[in-house]
């Protein structure tokens, strides 16, 4: 286990290892379809983007947030959303904002871990439906941007205290957890006997 304080260096991302678990502590932000799509066209139009998505830990993640008395806003749940929504969206944003780690659910393809290759990035997997303490690992709400696109959609800051348990789940040479799984799989598959043909109708030859 290994405990983390963010911004990470590219350096302590590339000495992470598959199977490692983390906790977090310092900045994090949140973000997903909608969220991507407008930090890229903003960047591309030359027009500023929020000073915490670049280098960023980005969180795929829709939280349930209360709004308090004096304005201040609390994360009530925050469960992963399955990262592969993003697919087409992550490489060029790991590129362009040299995101350094992302949060989520599921895995991501081989365009986004050859882009965590390049930049220095790791995938860390967090638990499906343990919404309620990844919220506390969360801790803090830092402020929110672009909430015109809605509460699931906009971009939180956060700043985390002990989130985690996160497993690196694809790491920055290109390893991921979830093509050895898929890999393993396949060898078993192929070394079980073949089923027979049973429970057939009709005559033989029809």
């Amino acid at each position: 286990m290994r405990t983390l304080r963010t911004p990470l260096s590219e350096d302590l991302v590339r000495s992470l290892r598959l199977g490692e678990t983390v906790y977090l502590y310092g900045p994090v932000v949140t973000g997903r379809d909608e969220m991507h799509i407008r930090a890229l066209k903003l960047s591309g139009e030359g027009s500023p983007v929020p000073s915490g998505i670049e280098g960023s830990v980005l969180y795929h993640c829709g939280p349930i947030m209360r709004q308090n008395g004096d304005g201040s806003w609390s994360v009530v749940a925050a469960g992963p959303t399955t990262s592969a929504r993003m697919n087409k969206l992550e490489p060029e944003m790991i590129r362009r904002f040299r995101i350094r780690a992302i949060i989520g659910k599921g895995g991501m393809s081989k365009d986004v871990a050859e882009a965590m290759r390049e930049v220095g990035c790791v995938y860390l997997a967090a638990t499906g439906g343990a919404a309620v303490s990844l919220a506390d690992g969360l801790g803090a709400c830092k402020g929110a941007e672009w909430l015109d696109l809605g509460m699931p959609e906009a971009m939180w800051r956060f700043e985390a205290d002990r989130l985690g348990p996160l497993i690196v789940a694809m790491d920055s040479e290109g390893g991921s957890l979830y093509e050895r799984v898929a890999e393993s799989l396949v060898r078993d598959r192929r070394g079980l006997p073949a089923r027979p043909l049973s429970g057939r109708r009709g005559r033989p030859g029809r």
